[in-house]
């Protein structure tokens, strides 16, 4: 579809990401053990034949570049892009994008192609499969000038999302960002039998939830975004378009998951690695895309290896225990030791790479030491975690903090990035910090 381009939003601070974000953007954190979270929504945007897409970015976007420049370089027989969008000065302003509208705003002149019909808004820090072309069909049949994708949800779940009010035809009648009282969010309920004759279950979730998915006719975007200071979509664009605008939903009803959250990254990984994972990476004819890394076979000696996913390169020594894991790229867990429900990131490179730096010489090597043990951890990438070191929470549902170089946030310890931790290292107090 040459006369569809599709937005990519990438470029918030992720600040309830941190630590993981403290590196790298959003969208450039890695899921599953090989891929990234950008790889979501370009895949859907290829497997939907839509191949026209911008990467808006701003916040430690330099690995999000490089992964996109190494992945997605289509040929010149099959036409299509994948391009970055970096925060940048102009002579028309000066500022660092202030919103998600503000972030399209400022890239408005990437639409000026006469061609260019329609204009698909996504997020880059969500989990799910969608063709976006059923959601044009639903556009064109609809006569939208915009589009919301929406997704049934429990009251008790209303308070993150943007709400949507609609008529009998589907149109969008109201616009709640994220509603604080039950009295508010009352007015916003959905009919369970307006839900179910669109041929989705309704289950007691009469609430229609803002997927952070837009398609706007080109036109229509142009106007609203020129003709307004807006920063935001929820809060701000489509409260103020349902009164001029003709905003219809398009209903989904598949798996979805937005992963702004250390706990919702943390439960999203181990539910991939169930025994019955809610979501596939690899469905016929719709396969998540990610860099081809050309990694030999993963290496188990002697493993006792349950509901978990082990990704390319790695060494498993003997009489190692994983259970409920994500064990990323190069990832090395020495003899003996045990991994239970953890994430682990691995590595960038091996330990004979010569961009294995060490801290000190006695620092321990890239992976999991022999013996050690790691319950209940995001272990982020090129850790070097010693022999015999204990890792799991000190107490039921401790409060967020710090202990030593290791955090804590939302029930879930985070190994930073390139951390350290010596022979026998334990976990101790908790110290309180902000993130």
């Amino acid at each position: 579809m040459d006369n569809v381009v599709c937005f990519i939003l990438g470029g918030g601070k992720g600040t309830r990401l941190m630590p993981l974000t403290a590196e790298r953007s959003k969208p450039a954190v890695p899921l599953a053990g090989k891929y990234r979270l950008i790889d979501i929504p370009i895949s859907n945007c290829i497997n939907s034949d839509l191949r026209k897409i911008y990467l808006l970015t701003q916040f430690n976007s330099v690995s999000l570049h490089r992964h996109i420049r190494q992945t997605y370089n289509f040929d010149q027989f099959n036409g299509g892009f994948v391009e970055v969008l970096a925060a940048e000065q102009t002579n028309e302003s000066v500022d660092w994008y202030q919103g998600t509208a503000d972030a399209v705003r400022k890239q408005l002149r990437y639409l000026q192609d006469p061609g260019v019909d329609y204009v698909l808004i996504l997020s880059g820090d969500q989990l799910y499969r969608m063709d976006y072309m059923k959601m044009l069909e639903t556009h064109l049949e609809t006569k939208a000038e915009v589009t919301i994708a929406a997704l049934p949800i429990e009251a008790e779940k209303a308070s993150g999302f943007g709400i949507m009010r609609l008529s009998d035809s589907g149109r969008v009648q109201g616009f709640l960002e994220k509603p604080k009282t039950v009295q508010e969010l009352s007015q916003f309920k959905t009919e369970a039998s307006w839900i179910e004759a669109q041929g989705i279950p309704c289950k007691g979730r009469n609430y229609l939830a803002s997927m952070g998915i837009y398609l706007f006719n080109t036109d229509v975007l142009l106007d609203v975004l020129q003709k307004t200071a807006y920063h935001d979509f929820g809060k701000e664009v489509f409260p103020a378009s349902i009164r001029s605008k003709r905003v219809q939903t398009h209903l989904f009803d598949g798996y979805w998951e937005d992963i702004g959250t250390i706990k919702a990254f943390y439960e999203c990984n181990l539910e991939l690695a169930s025994k019955n994972p809610p979501f596939e990476m690899n469905v016929p004819g719709a396969p998540i895309f990610t860099r081809p890394r050309f990694l030999p076979p993963t290496r188990i000696e002697g493993a006792k290896v349950t509901d978990s996913l082990i990704a390319d390169g790695c060494t498993l020594e003997a009489d190692v225990v994983v259970e409920g894991c994500i064990v990323g790229s190069r990832s090395v867990i020495g003899a003996k030791a045990a991994v239970r429900r953890s994430v682990l990131m691995g590595c960038d490179f091996y330990e004979a790479d010569p961009r294995a730096k060490r801290d000190s010489v006695d620092a321990p090597p890239m992976g999991i030491g022999a013996g050690s043990v790691i319950e209940g951890a995001i272990v982020d990438k090129n850790c070097r975690i010693g022999k015999n070191v204990v890792v799991r929470l000190p107490q039921e549902n401790p409060p967020d903090g710090r202990c030593g170089p290791l955090i804590i946030r939302d029930g879930v310890i985070v190994i930073p990035k390139h951390t350290t931790l010596p022979d026998g290292w334990k976990m101790g107090q908790l110290e309180p910090c902000k993130f």
